[in-house]
């Protein structure tokens, strides 16, 4: 009998704690997982080496770094569901919204801008002496990628459409990551190689290269060569949290922008790159290095051109809205907050 009453005290008790109101659970940070392919075009990667820039970040926000070589394999990642921002060549952008029906994906941020003023473009580049000295000499040639689908490669094939060569019929392809194109050169394993930097210092560094054209000429312009990019579920149900996102990228940028900062800047680089810092010591976050928007804001009007470019050479069938398929207000909020 005690034992029975015993147990119903306890019952009692059990339940009249359960009732009374219980404080707050703080909510989990959200894991926000972004794409990135190469360091220090795509700079954000390296702001989580120096933790001390980003206040949010572990409070309402952490991010998981996924690597992919190029962009088109991140529309695969977005579509299920295993990536939430990804970093998409412009050209990628279009194939989403074309042959993906992502309707939903909109432009929330810049990752590469090329050509800007008198800032960096990449540069496509053949052996100094090899017998190509003209586009029209590429016919018959093996040229290498990064991806099929990417800026880059879109900007190569619009170039050699505008002095008839056709992909497969006249050149070929091979994809193969941007560190590795240099040396691949060198051994004549492909005959034309996308350089952007650090590869094109390294480059002039060591000789035997000539640029035949640069990604400025080929798309007549400034280039939004690649965006972050993510699904309009995932910012709804996470707006805050990319907010602070955004806000401490901002932040980092800044300080990485800095010239006070240049040096330890560069080698946190290097750090994450695994290269000496003698690499980037003489262009990184100079008039050699890409223009970076300091709010990580892109430029919609050259990436709308960029896209009407490639309808107009056949390499997109539909016409894309930049402006209905960006969302800015998630850069622009964190760029009015004070600092």
């Amino acid at each position: 009998m005690y034992d029975m009453k015993h147990r119903w005290s306890v019952f009692a008790l059990s339940a009249l704690v359960l009732a009374l109101p219980q404080p707050a659970r703080a909510e989990a940070p959200v894991k926000i997982r972004v794409a990135w392919a190469v360091v220090p075009g795509h700079l954000y990667p390296v702001f989580y080496e120096k933790m001390a820039l980003l206040p949010h970040y572990g409070a309402s926000y952490t991010v998981e770094l996924v690597h992919f070589k190029g962009s088109s394999p991140e529309i695969t990642a977005l579509a299920t569901g295993d990536l939430d921002i990804a970093a998409l060549g412009f050209s990628s952008l279009g194939l989403a919204l074309q042959n993906a029906h992502m309707d939903d994906l909109r432009v929330i941020g810049d990752a590469t801008l090329d050509g800007v003023g008198d800032y960096f473009t990449t540069q496509f580049v053949v052996g100094a002496d090899s017998d190509i000295h003209q586009v029209e000499d590429l016919k018959g040639k093996v040229l290498a990628t990064n991806g099929i689908g990417g800026a880059t490669y879109m900007a190569v094939r619009k170039m050699l459409l505008d002095h008839g060569l056709e992909e497969k019929r006249d050149y070929s392809f091979v994809e193969m990551e941007f560190p590795n194109m240099l040396a691949a050169l060198r051994e004549k394993k492909i005959a034309f190689a996308t350089l952007g930097q650090p590869a094109y210092h390294l480059a002039q560094q060591a000789g035997g290269t000539r640029t035949l054209f640069t990604m400025n000429e080929a798309m007549g312009g400034e280039t939004q060569t690649t965006l972050l990019a993510a699904r309009t579920p995932f910012i709804a149900a996470h707006r805050a949290a990319l907010v602070d996102f955004f806000d401490d990228a901002q932040r980092a940028m800044r300080w990485f922008q800095d010239s006070a900062n240049r040096d330890e800047a560069t080698a946190l680089v290097a750090h994450f790159t695994r290269q000496p810092p003698s690499d980037f010591a003489s262009w990184l976050l100079t008039k050699e290095d890409n223009f970076r928007d300091p709010d990580l804001r892109p430029k919609l009007a050259a990436l709308q051109r960029n896209l009407d470019l490639q309808k107009a050479v056949g390499l997109l069938k539909i016409a894309v809205d930049v402006d209905k398929q960006s969302d800015l207000s998630l850069v622009d909020e964190a760029a009015r907050r004070p600092r």
